[in-house]
């Protein structure tokens, strides 16, 4: 059985016979044989859809190009703005610092003239025991700026504590407010006599305790509490706080109560050691 021929259209063919029917439509049109009108309606109706179509999506990648390059201009706008904002924030945190920090150095320089009659050495604060509070914390002066076991501490406008250790560079120092710690206190307007005990339990309340105060007189709050003359290591007049409640004994004879500090125990930076012992002419 033989097989069918397959009709093929070689491409030069083809191409023959579409340049030959192209060449006659025009020579048709161009002679008026055949009116051009309903070509070209055929070819409205079949390229105006399509040209539309082109204009629309031409339209539409515009519109997205237009869209993704004022993303692009925001973007950098605001990465700079945010640039600002970071120097700002850095600038105002500087700003800030500063602030308090001349504001603590103005305290302790009037602190420094309170207490003028003694020689006194300015440091810093460089490690504290863990907790809330400064109850013992080491300094970053020592022996090497004259600085002694036993010296007194103050910052904050009223006494912080004493120096218990000593090295070349650094000295540790006991704040009145550890459980460890009793001074022997007076009021200003009396001078009675009082023992001031430290309790960290007490400071949650911002309060420290007192006994053993011999008084007939009336004792009223707001009274200053100073350090007293007859102390064995605490230079006498060195402000401790105020009086915040004073209860009478049983004995009727002696009375207890509680203090505000004047020195803020949770934020220490700079203090001032006074650099006269007790024992060495202090009184």
């Amino acid at each position: 059985m033989k097989k069918k021929r397959k009709f093929v259209i070689k491409n030069r063919h083809l191409l023959a016979i579409m340049t030959f029917f192209c060449i006659s439509a025009i020579a048709l049109t161009v002679t008026n044989v055949v009116s051009i009108k309903p070509l070209r309606n055929i070819a409205g109706m079949m390229i105006v859809p399509f040209q539309n179509g082109i204009n629309d999506v031409g339209g539409w990648l515009a519109d997205q190009q237009d869209g993704f390059r004022d993303t692009q201009e925001l973007a950098q706008e605001n990465e700079q703005l945010q640039e600002q904002i970071d120097s700002l924030t850095e600038q105002n945190n500087l700003l800030q610092q500063n602030q308090q920090e001349l504001e603590r150095l103005q305290e302790l320089y009037q602190l420094d003239q309170n207490y003028s009659q003694y020689e006194k050495v300015a440091a810093q604060v460089i490690s504290k025991d863990p907790g809330n509070w400064y109850s013992t914390f080491v300094i970053n002066r020592g022996t090497d700026s004259g600085i002694q076991v036993d010296m007194n501490v103050i910052s904050g406008g009223g006494l912080v504590g004493i120096v218990t250790e000593a090295g070349n560079n650094w000295a540790a120092v006991r704040s009145i407010i550890d459980d460890s710690s009793s001074v022997s206190a007076m009021t200003v307007s009396n001078s009675d006599t009082c023992i001031v005990s430290g309790d960290l339990r007490l400071m949650d309340q911002d309060k420290l305790a007192f006994s053993q105060m011999n008084t007939e007189n009336e004792v009223v709050e707001g009274e200053q509490v100073v350090t007293s003359s007859i102390s064995d290591k605490y230079l006498p007049g060195i402000l401790i706080g105020s009086i915040a409640e004073v209860t009478e004994d049983s004995n009727h004879l002696t009375k207890t109560g509680y203090i505000t500090p004047t020195v803020d125990f949770r934020h220490l930076e700079e203090v001032l050691v006074i650099k006269q012992l007790k024992q060495t002419g202090g009184a």
